[in-house]
């Protein structure tokens, strides 16, 4: 007792279906970056930031 059916209409779960295939050819044309490790992270910082310094910016996006 006290199990709660919720029934979902067809057409949700097509727009559903729908968004999980969008989604996964959005990612392979475009993977998600996952860095390996913290050490990736820190050194991505600092190039964007060394990149932004040397456009004269402030690495800082307004």
């Amino acid at each position: 007792m006290g199990e709660v059916v919720q029934l979902v209409p067809r057409s949700e779960r097509e727009r559903l279906r729908l968004i999980r295939e969008a989604r996964a050819i959005y990612d392979s044309v475009f993977p998600p970056i996952a860095p390996a490790n913290e050490q990736s992270d820190k050194a991505l910082v600092r190039h964007a930031v060394a990149s932004a310094n040397a456009d004269g910016r402030d690495g800082l996006s307004s």
